[in-house]
């Protein structure tokens, strides 16, 4: 099952509601993932020369603040700090290389590094996860998000989506890979960390190593389709855009909506009925085999 919603802001007036229209579709895809929920919230950018990271610490009482002064005076810098639950976004003045190996020794969870992303997922069911980091409040230029029922592994907050393998990308994945562990060493052997049994994490993995061999985006899903063996839709985040794509086969459903104002795409068409405009929208199932892409992602 599990279920992969998708909203991109094409005007900046829609980014204070970004959050609260994005709640109510993760919360309708509940059915399709109840187990867990996650998001990667792109937007917010740090000024020039900064990075956030986005951490998780199983406590609630985690010592966030001397965490961000610990950074700060290694940085030397003045960082800033968010928490939110158990989780915390910290900026600085640093390379990602130099920020994650100044994390490596630490008892946290590097969820995701970037510019623009901010990573948050959990155990429980969507409108749980929503309530719990106040996803109605939030503002950004786009977000994409996964509800999760696990088939083949078990329930855990490592295990569930999104991934993100390299500066601000992010996927989540509604599907099954069958070449993924001959995949996974391979990409280990070029230097992609990969934490989890995940299927998802070696694709998100595979699309961080043909970029970094110099792929955009679009070149990188294109690549997908001969080298990733399954059926699969992706949603894809990056810093500027996002986008999608669905194997030759086309097995696990996807639809598309688009407006003047904004791009959704959800498993189901329920997910997208009560955005404004949408009576309106360009409304489609994405072909098969095809890569779309909205804003920068290409």
């Amino acid at each position: 099952m599990c279920g992969i919603v998708g909203l991109y802001a094409k005007k900046r007036n829609l980014a204070d509601q970004l959050g609260a229209l994005f709640a109510e579709m993760l919360i309708c895809m509940s059915a399709r993932g109840p187990d867990s929920a996650g998001l990667a919230l792109y937007g917010n950018e740090p000024p020039e020369g900064f990075i956030k990271v986005t951490l998780r610490h199983a406590a609630l009482d985690y010592d966030w603040l001397g965490l961000a002064d610990q950074l700060g005076e290694h940085f030397a810098c003045e960082a800033s700090l968010r928490v939110n639950a158990n989780y915390a976004v910290i900026t600085v003045r640093a390379d990602a290389d130099s920020l994650g190996r100044a994390l490596a020794d630490s008892n946290l969870t590097v969820m995701s590094i970037g510019h623009s992303i901010e990573l948050l997922k959990e155990v429980g069911a969507p409108a749980e996860i929503v309530d719990r980091f106040g996803v109605r409040k939030m503002r950004g230029t786009h977000i994409i998000g996964h509800t999760r029922m696990a088939t083949e592994s078990a329930v855990t907050t490592d295990g569930s989506h999104p991934f993100s393998t390299g500066m601000d990308l992010c996927l989540v994945h509604n599907g099954s890979l069958s070449n993924h562990n001959r995949l996974r060493t391979r990409l280990e052997r070029s230097g992609i960390e990969i934490r989890t049994e995940n299927d998802s994490e070696v694709a998100a993995g595979y699309l961080m190593w043909r970029m970094q061999q110099g792929d955009t985006l679009q070149a990188a899903l294109q690549a997908a389709l001969d080298d990733l063996d399954g059926f699969y839709t992706f949603a894809v985040g990056t810093a500027n855009g996002f986008a999608v794509l669905r194997d030759p086969i086309a097995c696990k459903p996807a639809v598309l909506a688009e407006t003047d104002a904004y791009v959704a795409m959800a498993s189901e068409f329920q997910v997208l009925s009560s955005l404004p405009g949408i009576d309106d929208a360009e409304v489609w199932e994405p072909k098969p085999a095809q890569v779309y892409t909205w804003g920068g992602a290409g």
